[in-house]
Order: C-alpha cells, then sequence, then structure tokens
C-alpha cells in the first residue's frame, strides 16, 4: 500500500506539471496581460501609460518563458511564467491583481467555511442516497419503487436555484425558523449553515439514489446473492449485508471524487447564501476580473481533483480486501 502510494505521488508529479502549464497557457496566451491591465483598469479613458505601469506593479511587463535582456539563471527567473506559475507548484499563490491581498491567507481563511457547508453536506448526502437507493432494491418491482424513481426522475429535473430560492423563502421568509442569508463565528455559525446543508442534500439525492439503485439492482442478481437466498437468510440480511459491501466499490467511485468539493466549496450555495467560503471567493474574483485568484483556484481544484483519484483507489481496498495493489 505504502509503495503504491508513493508510486502514484510520482506518477503524479507530471501530471501537476502539465495541469500548471495549460493553465498558463490559458491564462496568459488566450489572455494576454495586456487584455488583464484594460479589463481591471476599465476600457474608458485607459492610457499606455496606465497599461505599462499596472503591468510593471504585478511583473506582467517580463517576458512570458525567457528573458533575453538578463544573463544566466536571471533568464528563467524574470519571466512570467517562473514568477506566476512555478510558485504554484509548491502552493505559494502570490497576490491578488486588483487589490494586493495575500491569496494564500484567504484561503485558509475562507476554508472553515466552506467546510461547514460541504462536509455535513456530503455525510448526510451518502447516508440519505444510500439509505433511500437500498429501500428502492428492497421493494423493487413494486409501487414503491416506481414512485420512488419517479420523484427521483422529478428532483433530479428541478434546478438547484429552485431550491435555494423556495428554501430560502419557505425557511427563511415564511416560516422564520433559519436566517435567509449570512454567517457568523463560533457556534452562532451552525444556525446559517442549516439550511444550505439540507437544500444541497436535497438537490443531490435524486440523480445518487438512482445511480445507487442500479448498482444495488445489479448485485442481487449475482451468484452469491442466489447463494445466500438457498441458504435461508432472510432478504433483509442479504440486501444489508453481502450486497452493500459489494455494492460499495462503484459507489465509491463517485463519492470519493466529491473530494475536491469539501474544499471548493459551492459556487451557487455560498453565493446565494452569502458564506464567505472559497466558493463565493472564485465567484467574487471571476466577477472583478482578477485572474491571479481564479488562477490559484482553478490550480487547486486540480490538485485536489488528482488526490480524489488516488484516494478512490486506496478506498477500494477498505471495501473488499482481495483487491491488491502491485
Amino acid at each position: 500500500m505504502i509503495a503504491y502510494i508513493i508510486r502514484r505521488f510520482f506518477y503524479a508529479i507530471p501530471i501537476v506539471a502539465g495541469v500548471n502549464i495549460i493553465i498558463f497557457f490559458l491564462f496568459f496566451y488566450v489572455n494576454s496581460p495586456d487584455d488583464m491591465a484594460i479589463k481591471i483598469l476599465g476600457e474608458k479613458n485607459i492610457t499606455q501609460e496606465a497599461i505599462g505601469r499596472w503591468k510593471k506593479e504585478h511583473n506582467y511587463h517580463l517576458p512570458l518563458f525567457i528573458n533575453t535582456e538578463e544573463r544566466g539563471l536571471a533568464q528563467v527567473y524574470q519571466t512570467i511564467f517562473y514568477q506566476k506559475s512555478i510558485g504554484l507548484l509548491w502552493f505559494n499563490f502570490g497576490k491578488s491583481d486588483r487589490n494586493n491581498i495575500d491569496i494564500s491567507y484567504q484561503i485558509s481563511r475562507r476554508i472553515k467555511p466552506s467546510l461547514l457547508l460541504a462536509l455535513p453536506t456530503f455525510l448526510l448526502g451518502i447516508l440519505a442516497e444510500i439509505t433511500f437507493a437500498m429501500m428502492l432494491a428492497y421493494f423493487r418491482k413494486t409501487y414503491i419503487d416506481y414512485g420512488g424513481v419517479i420523484l427521483c426522475v422529478i428532483m433530479m429535473s428541478i434546478s438547484a436555484l429552485f431550491y435555494i430560492i423556495g428554501g430560502q423563502y419557505l425557511f427563511g421568509k415564511l416560516l422564520k425558523l433559519v436566517p435567509i442569508s449570512g454567517y457568523d463565528t463560533g457556534l452562532h455559525a451552525l444556525k446559517f449553515a442549516i439550511l444550505p446543508v439540507l437544500i444541497g442534500v436535497l438537490a443531490s439525492i435524486g440523480g445518487s439514489t438512482r445511480f445507487d439503485r442500479t448498482i444495488f439492482l445489479e448485485e442481487i442478481t449475482k451468484d452469491y446473492v442466489r447463494t445466500a437466498r438457498s441458504k435461508g437468510l432472510p432478504e433483509e440480511i442479504v440486501l444489508f449485508k453481502h450486497c452493500l459491501k459489494n455494492a460499495l466499490i462503484p459507489i465509491l467511485t463517485t463519492v470519493v471524487m466529491t473530494i475536491p468539493f469539501l474544499f471548493m466549496g459551492s459556487l451557487l450555495m455560498e453565493s446565494f447564501f452569502a458564506i464567505p467560503g472559497l466558493g463565493s471567493f472564485t465567484i467574487d474574483a471571476i466577477q472583478a476580473q482578477d485572474f491571479a485568484i481564479v488562477r490559484s483556484m482553478v490550480y487547486l481544484g486540480s490538485i485536489l481533483y488528482i488526490c480524489g483519484l488516488i484516494l478512490t483507489d486506496i478506498s477500494y481496498t477498505l471495501v473488499d480486501p482481495r483487491i491488491r495493489f502491485e
């Protein structure tokens, strides 16, 4: 296991480097430093002197890859690629383009509100979807199963915005059970997280339940299930003990891949509920056209996605001891 993790870590290094290069290409070839300066300073009454001054203040006046005006290693150091992209490899995100704030500090400060929303949504969502899917599989080919599938399709068809706005109106404005939006520190933050968490679980349960139900229905047709039934085991034991354990591998594949969202936050949820997390941080940076923040968040999301892939493989051995890594 340890050798496999180390091996996967080294395999991830060229992937991370490739992602870094792609991000650099998208942000500096597709969108040049001159374009960044114009969008931040404003397109009206802007002069070339103002553009040049802004580029020099943020080190965007340097060449992209090779600085022929320097000598030695300075030809590499004094470039946009080295100063803006190489630091991302060890999570040095630098300063924002618009107001010069420290991006690493903002990420460390905003990750707690994001986790307060994402972690309960993640855990409660898994519990709800597996429970609901197993109930439908237990009552398969009955009106409960048919009605549950129809309900899942309806829930999948409804936009997440409907759940957010409807939940705010019903529970926040009419019933006044929870705040409509906002955030606070300490234990007072819990009352602001209740409604977003419930809406997050409700909005995702439809599609996840249909997927899990399909896995369970496929599993109960296998030979080992028929053998368990022939031994006289109750259907509850067959489903909840034998089928559940073997069906967890494909379920884990989809579940663990959502781990990056625990840190990145929900863009819609945090924006509508005014939660100062990473999701709203990214949305604010996009609206302000602060490319340094957007670039950092894209890179951070890529790293977390790669970590999710590794955790997916490792989690397989926890539910199925027959799996071994060579």
